[in-house]
């Protein structure tokens, strides 16, 4: 019989963020055939996607035929995240399961606003109504240098999307911002982003693992064994 996260009344929220090529999503997809095999009730979904409207959202948005403006853009976003978490995540969390979810806040704050340069106040208003005040219970952070994730990027994929099109240097503006993420200072400026832990997401896919595993250990014991037990 499958069971929620161990020892919480709720569920928790898994978010795995990182720029272009950086393995975040095979580890969320790694993460995800641990707890299937140790009978843990959870679900993985994606941003922008995990509805139907969000898949919609995600094809025009990273369709290298649409024209998008950055409020546009980040609008779009906006409303993608406020479906997923009314209609798939908050439920999930109701029910007690783990959601692991690939994107959150973190993306529009590196993409929309280091990015491109959108107001801060007037992105981190609209994520507040977005998500009507939900805040991650942990957001794993896999850094990884941003020339090589575009050429991990590229490999994967016949063409770029429209925001991996964008430019080096619009992903070093992006890689800049998610380099200040895990600081203790901006953490505390942000809450509305939970907790963040930096994982190094260089060497073998086996090593970022049992980086991602120990991570998730620390604050899920029960669920997620330490690496080596």
């Amino acid at each position: 019989m499958s069971t929620g996260v161990q020892g919480e009344r709720r569920g928790a929220l898994i978010v795995f963020e990182g720029g272009e090529g950086s393995g975040k999503s095979t580890q969320l997809r790694r993460v995800s055939a641990t707890l299937a095999r140790r009978g843990v009730s959870h679900l993985c979904l994606r941003e922008p996607g995990g509805t139907p409207l969000g898949t919609e959202v995600r094809r025009v948005l990273l369709d290298r035929a649409s024209d998008i403006a950055h409020r546009a853009e980040a609008l779009l976003f906006m409303a993608s995240r406020a479906q997923l978490v009314e209609r798939e995540v908050r439920p999930a969390l109701d029910r007690g399961d783990l959601v692991l979810l690939d994107r959150f806040f973190l993306s529009t704050y590196a993409y929309q606003i280091a990015g491109h340069g959108l107001p801060e106040d007037e992105v981190r208003a609209a994520n507040r109504f977005a998500t009507a005040g939900l805040v991650p219970d942990l957001t794993l952070l896999l850094s990884f240098p941003v020339t090589e994730g575009l050429a991990r990027a590229a490999r994967r994929a016949a063409s770029h999307d429209r925001i991996e099109a964008m430019g080096e240097a619009f992903h070093r503006r992006v890689a800049a911002a998610f380099g200040t993420f895990a600081d203790p200072s901006w953490q505390s400026d942000h809450p509305e982003c939970g907790p963040i832990v930096a994982v190094d997401a260089e060497g073998r896919e086996e090593e970022v693992a049992a980086r991602v595993t120990a991570a998730l250990a620390a604050r899920w014991p029960g669920t997620f064994p330490p690496v080596g037990t």
